[in-house]
């Protein structure tokens, strides 16, 4: 018997609301994939995470805030956030999407 395959395309809806899918959750982690559609985090809004988070944008761009400045990315790019550290969505394009990994070290 074969694995069961699944397709992150498939569905896919674009709209201007952010889409997170739960792709895989386990006792120290989970894996979720991010569809933004041009969606940014609200002004006043900053994330506070209580643990570390790997992110990969994997196709589009987008831009990150963060209290010290902000990191332009292209498909392909990759960080480690640490856990607390603030940060926020500041531009993200239509076709943007997200991997993202949060775990605990």
């Amino acid at each position: 018997m074969l694995p069961e395959t699944h397709n992150l395309r498939s569905g896919a809806n674009p709209s201007s609301d952010e889409v997170v899918t739960l792709l895989l959750q386990g006792a120290r982690f989970t894996a979720e994939h991010i569809a933004s559609y041009g969606a940014v985090s609200p002004a006043d809004f900053w994330y506070d995470q209580e643990l570390p988070e790997w992110v990969m944008l994997l196709t589009g761009t987008a831009s990150l805030g963060f209290e010290s400045g902000t990191l332009d990315l292209q498909a392909g790019d990759y960080l480690i956030i640490p856990a607390h550290m603030k940060h926020r969505v500041t531009a993200t394009s239509t076709d943007a999407t997200w991997l993202a990994l949060h775990f605990q070290p």
